[in-house]
């Protein structure tokens, strides 16, 4: 007997997000282009990196004198 208290005639599959959208585009993403979200962030994990990078560097240069 089946662990599973739902019939399978009664099963609600669910719709994937491209199947859902009418124009099968995805949420967030028009014409091809990414949200201006994702350029902000990109842009400050790479600043936050070179950031970090240059104070290691630092740590390094004066650990060496």
């Amino acid at each position: 007997m089946s662990e599973n208290p739902v019939a399978p005639e009664n099963a609600v599959v669910p719709e994937s997000p491209a199947a859902s959208d009418s124009k099968g585009k995805r949420e967030g993403k028009e014409n091809g282009k990414f949200p201006r979200g994702i350029w902000v962030r990109l842009f400050a994990y790479l600043i936050a990196g070179h950031v970090f990078a240059g104070f290691l560097y630092l740590l390094f240069e004066m650990g060496a004198k």
